[in-house]
């Protein structure tokens, strides 16, 4: 239609008010802002959840594991330690280190532990809580535990060295102001092999006896393991045949030590009875008493040894000279005799041979006792043992020392020493004259050892060829070992009983050193008040008791330590005779028959 007005383009098909539009937009608003609060508080909500199970958690794990004390418990713990060496250990645990015999195996070993303390500000319900522990843990005493919750203190022990399964039990229970601690615990795993040696420790690992005591600052600091000198093959079959002496001949004890000749390395050192290190109570009594180093006893005729060495190499007394011993000695009111009386005069050798208490008395005569004492001190038998053990025990010197004792002392009484002691100073007369002091630590291949002459190479010489002598002729025989050339000596001495001797209550011993062409070793055997049996026809002399028990030692050692047997020609070298030696005594012999 001509002049019609045509309407604008609009950009919607319908047309809507602005007040519609309005309310559209306030609605969209309110939701998207519904949307956003309800989206946040499931945020948020979300993260308390997550909060309060990571809590959970984070204390599930805390109460599984061993805590350390903090705060008043740590303060309680080092007060209860006393010292401020002791209280450091609470703030953790550096590992106590190894022990173990010359071939690496290990005798002494630390395994983590957990130990149960609490803080009885803490418990709210001590009888309670007293009765339960009990329930779980075997030979807890509930009225001692009570007695310690019910305590002023800000700390006290449980229990210690619990096993995983009673920190579980016990963790079960969910009792407020229950802590664990983190500790080791001392582990022997042979037993009781060595324990003399290897000691103790207490319930806090701190040393208490043997090596674990004597080297405490060392073991303590979680340094490289002890190595000790022991061998534990050798220790063993010692341990064995000690054992087998004891029960045929119905003794009370035993002790027996091996060293190196040429370095002092104790090879063997075994005390019967002994103890377990792993329950320290049973070291209680008998048990914990170390007889090789910390008993000291009149080792009888052993000591004719040291006689024979001092006239010797003094020159008072050669191996020709001639004492008679066919009546006994009459001193005040002591009378010397000899167990094999004879009325032919006899030799250096024949007195060793014989074992003559009389010949060794008047030898020691001729001697005099300063210089027989000089000898003795040189040999070490005037001092404590040098071994690395506290349980050393001191020797029983006459004082004053008198004629009688000079006397006596010559063939084993009146003197008392330690069996270690014995066995070191007569590797000094095998090994070339030198005391080596004896020591329970490996030394490193290819070390000289440090000692200090006591006697000439060529007197070490002459004593080897008398011990051989001893054993071929004398009353070692039961000693000998087929391929070993073993020299030594018996020795038997009565015990003190009641402030007399008593003559049935023996010290029965035999040193011996082998191969005694090119000596190794001494081994020391002692049996301390056996009974003799039909075997020994009554015997119980060292002859008849410790000789058997020391072939049977040494014949199944030598193999273990890679000695081979010697061929009879190497037994028979000139140079063990002690005929040869002293220039031919057996011909003099011969003369006085004659004659």
């Amino acid at each position: 239609m001509r002049g019609a007005r045509i309407p604008e383009a609009r950009e919607s098909r319908f047309w809507v008010s602005p007040t519609a539009t309005g309310a559209r937009v306030r609605v969209e608003g309110v939701r998207k802002e519904t949307i956003e609060t309800g989206r946040n508080r499931l945020l948020v909500t979300g993260a308390l959840f997550l909060a309060v199970f990571m809590v959970i958690a984070g204390r599930l794990v805390w109460l599984s594991m061993p805590a350390v004390p903090k705060g008043d418990a740590l303060v309680a713990a080092r007060q209860y330690a006393g010292t401020s060496g002791r209280a450091d250990q609470y703030a953790g645990t550096s590992g106590r280190a190894d022990i173990v015999d010359r071939n690496g195996i290990v005798l002494a070993t630390s395994l983590p532990t957990a130990s149960l303390y609490a803080n009885p500000k803490n418990v709210k319900d001590g009888p309670e809580v007293a009765r339960a522990l009990a329930a779980l843990i075997p030979g807890l005493d509930p009225e001692t535990v009570l007695a310690k919750l019910e305590s002023e203190a800000g700390f006290v022990w449980l229990k210690r060295n619990l096993a995983p399964r009673q920190v579980y039990e016990v963790n079960r229970l969910g009792i407020p102001g229950l802590e664990f601690r983190r500790e080791e615990r001392r582990v022997y795993p042979l037993g009781r092999h060595a324990a003399h040696v290897l000691g103790a420790t207490d319930v806090d690992g701190n040393g208490i006896a043997g090596v674990e005591r004597a080297f405490q600052d060392t073991l303590s600091r979680g340094a490289a393991r002890l190595r000790l000198s022991l061998d534990l093959r050798v220790q063993t079959v010692m341990a064995d045949e000690l054992a087998r002496a004891m029960r045929a001949f119905d003794a009370i004890g035993a002790a027996g030590a091996m060293l190196d000749v040429r370095t002092g390395e104790v090879l063997a050192l075994v005390s019967l009875p002994d103890f377990d290190p792993n329950a320290p109570a049973t070291a209680a009594g008998d048990g914990g008493f170390n007889r090789v180093t910390k008993g000291v006893y009149e080792m009888g005729s052993t000591f004719k040894l040291f006689t024979a060495a001092t006239a010797l190499d003094s020159g008072t007394v050669g191996l020709n000279d001639l004492y008679d011993a066919s009546r006994p000695i009459r001193v005040a009111r002591f009378t010397i005799t000899d167990f094999h009386p004879t009325d032919t005069p006899l030799t250096i050798p024949e007195i060793l041979n014989r074992s003559s208490n009389i010949g060794a008395a008047k030898m020691a005569l001729d001697i005099g006792g300063v210089v027989q004492q000089h000898y003795l001190r040189q040999l070490g038998l005037f001092d404590r043992s040098a071994i690395e053990l506290p349980e050393v025990g001191a020797p029983l010197i006459p004082d004053p020392w008198r004629e009688i004792n000079t006397m006596t002392v010559a063939y084993g009484h009146g003197l008392a020493v330690s069996p270690l002691q014995l066995a070191s100073a007569v590797a000094a007369l095998v090994n070339g004259g030198t005391l080596i002091p004896p020591t329970l630590i490996k030394t490193p291949e290819g070390r000289a050892a440090d000692g200090r002459r006591v006697i000439s190479a060529e007197t070490s010489r002459i004593m080897r060829g008398l011990m051989r002598y001893v054993v071929v002729n004398g009353t070692g025989k039961n000693a000998e070992v087929p391929g070993f050339a073993v020299g030594g000596k018996t020795g038997t001495a009565e015990k003190v009983v009641g402030a007399r001797y008593s003559a049935n209550a023996l010290i029965s011993s035999f040193v011996a050193a082998f191969p005694m062409s090119a000596p190794r070793y001494v081994l020391l055997t002692l049996i301390d008040e056996p009974k003799g049996n039909e075997g020994t026809l009554g015997y119980a002399t060292g002859g008849w008791v410790a000789a058997p028990a020391t072939a049977r030692l040494i014949a199944r050692i030598a193999p273990l330590l890679g000695l081979a047997p010697q061929t009879t020609s190497e037994i028979r070298d000139p140079a063990l005779s002690p005929v040869s030696a002293a220039g031919g005594v057996r011909a003099r012999e011969r003369n006085l028959v004659a004659n």
